[in-house]
C-alpha cells in the first residue's frame, strides 16, 4: 500500500506508475474520499469543542436560576450530530481504505518501461548452453521411462499439475530442499518452518488480494487461503510489530510446498514439470533499513545465483520490465535456467524488492537508533529456490545418451548416490 499523503501529493506520479504496469486507479476518488473523512474529523472535532461549551453555559445558567431549555436544545442537536457523524466516518474510512488496496506499488527509476515480456532486459548470463552429440530428450519422456515421477497417477488421485515422486526422483527433491535450506542458513538466514494455510488478513498484507484471488486455493469453510509461496506466512511473521533498528536486516528462509490454480495456463508451457498446481520451494524473505533495500536486492540475488552456480545449471538474469511486474513490486529480477532437452529457459526464481508497499499494509516498522518516530520498514522476497524446474534442467542437462541422469556434485552428500538409472 502507499502512503496516502504521499499519492495526494504525487498523484500524476502514482498514475503514471500504474499506467506503466498496464493498471488504472481511481485516484480522483481516493482524493475525494480523504477530503471527505478530513471534514468529517473537522466537523466532529469542532462539535465535541462545542458540546463542552455548551455544557459549561448550561451548568452557569442552572448555577444562576435561569432557563437552560433552550441551551439543553441546542446540546441534543450537537449530540445527534456527533452520533451520526462516527458511523459516516468509519465508512467513508472503509470506502477509502478498500480503494488504496488497489493501487500498485510504483516501480523503481531503474525498472524498464515495457508491456510484455519480450521487452525485459536479460543483464547477466553464466556457464555455457550444453552442445551434446546426441538427441535430447525433455524431462517428461525421461522421467516416465526411470519411473522417478509418476503424472498420470498424480491427475488421478488430484488432478493434472499434482504429480507423485517415486524412489529417487523423491530423494532428488529432498536433497534440494535440503541443500538450499543449508546453503540459505550457511548465508546469514535463519531457517522457519511455517504454516500453508493463512487467514485473509496474511494474503492481503502481502498483496496477493485483492489483485491475485484466482491465482489461490480457498477453503472456503474456515476461510483459509493456500498459500502460493512461504512469502505470505514468513512476511507476516512481524505483522503488527516493531522491530529495533540495530536488529535490521532480518533473513528468514523456509521451505514450503506451494499451491497455485494457475487459472487459464495451458498448451506445451504445462507439460511436466514446467508449471504444476503443487509444488516445493525455499523461500528467501529479508526486513531491511530503507536506506539498504537496494543494496540487499543485490544480495538476495547473488544468494539465489550462487545456488544455480553451485548445481552448474546455465542461467540469465532478467531485469523485469514495468508491465511484466506485479501489483506489488518496485523491481524484480528473474533468473531462468536453460533446459536443454526442451531448448527454453524456465524461471525458476524472482527477487524482489517491495520497499514500504508490503510494511504498510502489515504494519511493519522500526524504532530508530536515535530515537524519534517509528518508520515503516521496506520487505524483499527471493526463490531460493523453486524446485520443479530446477528438476526439470537438472534431468535434462545431465542426460547420458543411455537414458541416465547425473546427479550434480554438490548433492552427493545429500542423496547419497551419483546416478538416476543405474542399480
Amino acid at each position: 500500500m502507499l502512503d496516502l499523503r504521499f499519492i495526494r501529493d504525487h498523484v500524476e506520479e502514482v498514475r503514471a506508475g500504474a499506467e506503466a504496469k498496464g493498471m488504472t486507479v481511481d485516484l480522483k476518488k481516493i482524493i475525494e474520499f480523504d477530503d471527505r473523512r478530513r471534514a468529517l474529523i473537522l466537523e466532529g472535532d469542532t462539535l465535541k469543542a462545542k458540546r463542552n461549551q455548551i455544557s459549561a453555559q448550561v451548568g452557569k445558567i442552572k448555577r444562576e436560576g435561569g432557563d437552560a431549555s433552550a441551551v439543553i436544545a441546542e446540546m441534543d442537536s450537537v449530540k445527534k450530530r456527533l452520533q451520526e457523524i462516527d458511523p459516516e466516518t468509519r465508512e467513508v474510512e472503509t470506502a477509502l481504505n478498500d480503494l488504496l488496496l488497489t493501487v500498485p506499488n510504483i516501480p523503481h527509476a531503474s525498472v524498464p518501461f515495457g508491456k510484455s515480456p519480450a521487452e525485459n532486459k536479460e543483464v547477466f548470463r553464466w556457464g555455457e548452453i550444453p552442445t551434446l552429440d546426441f538427441p535430447l530428450k525433455p524431462h517428461w519422456e525421461l522421467t516416465d521411462k526411470l519411473g522417478i515421477i509418476d503424472f498420470n497417477r498424480g491427475s488421478k488421485v488430484s488432478g493434472a499439475g499434482f504429480p507423485f515422486y517415486i524412489g529417487k526422483g523423491a530423494a532428488l527433491e529432498r536433497a534440494l530442499i535440503n541443500f538450499f535450506l543449508d546453503q540459505a542458513v550457511e548465508r546469514g538466514y535463519t531457517e522457519l518452518a511455517s504454516p500453508i494455510v493463512v487467514n485473509e488478513d496474511s494474503v492481503r498484507g502481502t498483496g496477493q488480494i485483492p489483485d491475485k484471488e484466482d491465482l489461490m486455493y480457498i477453503v472456503e469453510r474456515d476461510k483459509f487461503y493456500m498459500i502460493p509461496t512461504a512469502e505470505v506466512p514468513v512476511t507476516n511473521f512481524h505483522r503488527d510489530e516493531i522491530i529495533p533498528e540495530e536488529h535490521l536486516p532480518v533473513r528468514y528462509a523456509a521451505y514450503t510446498p506451494c499451491f497455485r490454480r494457475e487459472a487459464g495456463s495451458y498448451g506445451k508451457d504445462v507439460r511436466g514439470l514446467n508449471r504444476l498446481h503443487q509444488f516445493d520451494k525455499v523461500e528467501l524473505v529479508k526486513f531491511v533499513h530503507p536506506s539498504a533495500s537496494y543494496e540487499e536486492l543485490e544480495s538476495l540475488r547473488e544468494d539465489a545465483e550462487h545456488l544455480l552456480q553451485l548445481l552448474r545449471i546455465p542461467y540469465h538474469r532478467l531485469l523485469m520490465c514495468a508491465g511484466d511486474m506485479g501489483f506489488t513490486q518496485a523491481k524484480k529480477y528473474d533468473l531462468e535456467v536453460w533446459a536443454p532437452g526442451q531448448k527454453k529457459w524456465l524461471e525458476v526464481s524472482s527477487c524482489s524488492n517491495f520497499e514500504s508497499f508490503q510494511a504498510r499494509r502489515m504494519n511493519i516498522r522500526f524504532r530508530p537508533r536515535t530515537g524519534g518516530k517509528l518508520e515503516i520498514l521496506h520487505t524483499l522476497n527471493g526463490s531460493g529456490l523453486a524446485l520443479p524446474r530446477i528438476v526439470a534442467a537438472i534431468i535434462e542437462q545431465y542426460q547420458t545418451p543411455e537414458g541416465k541422469i547425473i546427479i550434480p556434485k554438490v548433492l552427493h552428500p545429500y542423496t547419497k548416490f551419483e546416478v538416476i538409472g543405474s542399480l
